[in-house]
């Protein structure tokens, strides 16, 4: 069933702060073996190089901001902060400064969304899967969402197109080997097979974007062009080799190419007199 509400309130009518046993603040330094992704969080990519710089600086300088985290059974669950939760682990920090909040499922849902989008944390498409949460979670529309992350409804929808393309496709913007330029082009053929064919060529040929809509335009004239056979090149190391052979041989000499590391060699005479000469050259 469809949950309804929550979207629409205040973000500081979704946390509350929670004081701590004996009085203490909501904020304090956790051990980080009691804390745990969310398993809500939109971002689901951390590339492994910013990783590694985040977790060099944490070294020289510590943690600046402090997670936000929600209590839970025994353990306490991010609600924002989880790249420098994993970026933490690497520079091998124990402890971690949190600032605990009270909230529901709904609202941790919700934030984690919203903190993720309004930062630009994700990739183009954790934010569309980002938008599609929001959209089948609470209900609401494009126009809704919009709203709420201060976007215009378009820029919602277009990035909702994004996850109609095959998940290839997807993973190529995810590890940027695609750009939004050539997802949006892509969005323009309806075939999923004719989309992975161009989506091939993009990536194996390095095409710009607008090289890109060239052959999506070619390809929406004709989705299943005939392959044109590419003319063989000249061997130039067989070709040396047999002049080589030629010269010393005195004779034709061809080597034909079988498979596709065998082959065989064909030396040409015109008389049993040519014949022997040519195996007296290959005694010892």
């Amino acid at each position: 069933m469809v949950k309804k509400g929550g979207l629409g309130r205040g973000m500081a009518s979704l946390l509350q702060v929670v004081d701590t046993a004996e009085g203490r603040s909501d904020y304090f330094i956790c051990p980080i073996e009691k804390i745990r992704p969310n398993r809500n969080q939109p971002r689901k990519f951390f590339a492994a190089d910013k990783l590694d710089e985040l977790a060099a600086s944490i070294r020289e300088q510590g943690i600046i901001q402090p997670l936000v985290v929600t209590k839970k059974d025994d353990f306490y669950e991010i609600v924002a902060g989880e790249r420098r939760w994993r970026a933490a682990q690497k520079a091998g920090v124990r402890e971690v400064p949190v600032v605990i909040r009270e909230a529901s499922e709904d609202a941790v849902l919700e934030l984690a969304l919203i903190e993720n989008i309004q930062r630009q944390d994700l990739n183009a498409i954790e934010e569309a899967q980002a938008y599609r949460s929001l959209v089948e979670h609470f209900g609401i529309s494009h126009e809704d969402v919009a709203k709420r992350v201060g976007k215009n409804r378009t820029s919602v929808t277009n990035a909702l197109r994004l996850l109609k393309l095959p998940p290839e496709v997807q993973q190529d913007i995810v590890e940027e080997r695609m750009s939004m330029g050539h997802a949006r082009t892509l969005l323009a053929l309806e075939s999923p097979e004719v989309i992975l064919k161009a989506r091939h060529e993009i990536v194996q040929r390095q095409l710009s974007v607008r090289e890109a809509e060239n052959l999506v335009r070619r390809l929406k004239m004709n989705p299943h062009p005939v392959p044109h056979k590419r003319p063989q090149q000249p061997d130039l190391l067989m070709g040396a080799l047999e002049e080589q052979l030629q010269k010393r041989f005195q004779a034709r000499v061809a080597i034909r190419r079988v498979g596709t590391k065998g082959g065989r060699l064909e030396i040409h005479f015109s008389d049993p007199d040519e014949l022997t000469r040519i195996v007296d050259l290959l005694e010892p």
